[in-house]
């Protein structure tokens, strides 16, 4: 399912023994467009010192009460990485967290996480078969190794701010469309599979879904992103109201107006035969 990143922030992270913080941003990175870490504001219990939290820690999403459980402890997080969160995430900070909590390398594989079985919403849970947290073992083993020979190829991480991109100029191959007013992300994946595009300054009042795969530059100094469409192309396309679910059938169709392929068969096609 699909969540507004707006309406997660403030979400209550709630650790196995006590609360953590509140949700203020997230990191994602502008590569592969997927939520790598979530800012968390502590408040007094570890003076108001502000926390990375990886999708790899969450649990079961209680989205009733706009809260995120995680599988670590107040004193882990406490003890965690300083990492100044007003700055951009290096590599090696990156390195020094997961190496702390454990966490195999994301950019150490061909999927979103890494690799198909190592997604948030597929952690291996504890009480494992020997034979298959063997095969886990392996496969985190061979994440790490490809991860390291890359280490130094990939030092800059793409790291972003979601709050930072947003009021983003959006313009269309013929012209300005916009700005970017927020964006959807998956809840099993972390991926953000859309920007919401806010078009009244071009046409009143219409909101409309644009994929980051289609965007084609991102200037981060002159604060604009571009997207390999038309504007007639925008305009006719469908509508997106976010005071309603939108459904996999809207994103059908959103896909048929501009005659390309679907996030979904595209991952689905791409991914190892037997993931």
């Amino acid at each position: 399912m699909l969540r507004s990143m707006k309406d997660l922030k403030g979400y209550t992270i709630g650790a196995t023994d006590g609360e953590i913080g509140h949700v203020t941003d997230f990191f994602f990175d502008d590569q592969r467009w997927t939520v790598r870490f979530l800012v968390v504001e502590t408040g007094s219990w570890l003076l108001s010192r502000k926390v990375l939290i990886s999708p790899y820690s969450l649990l079961k999403a209680d989205w009733e009460h706009k809260r995120l459980p995680v599988r670590i402890t107040r004193d882990e997080v406490k003890n965690s990485p300083d990492i100044d969160t007003n700055q951009p995430v290096s590599r090696q900070h990156e390195v020094q967290y997961a190496d702390y909590y454990g966490y195999p390398y994301y950019w150490g594989g061909d999927g979103l996480w890494g690799t198909g079985l190592y997604n948030p919403g597929m952690a291996p849970p504890p009480g494992l078969d020997p034979e298959t947290l063997a095969e886990v073992r392996t496969e985190v083993a061979d994440v790490y190794a490809r991860a390291e020979s890359t280490l130094r190829q990939n030092d800059d991480p793409h790291l972003r701010s979601c709050q930072a991109v947003l009021g983003n100029h959006l313009e269309a191959t013929d012209g300005d469309i916009g700005h970017v007013q927020g964006m959807l992300v998956e809840e099993d994946s972390w991926s953000i599979r859309y920007l919401v595009a806010d078009t009244s300054n071009w046409w009143l009042g219409h909101q409309v879904l644009i994929p980051p795969d289609w965007v084609s530059d991102i200037r981060w100094a002159d604060s604009r992103v571009s997207v390999n469409l038309t504007r007639e192309l925008i305009q006719d396309s469908p509508r997106y109201d976010p005071a309603t679910e939108f459904t996999r059938q809207q994103e059908q169709d959103l896909y048929r107006h501009y005659e390309r392929p679907n996030y979904w068969e595209r991952e689905h096609n791409s991914a190892p035969h037997g993931s």
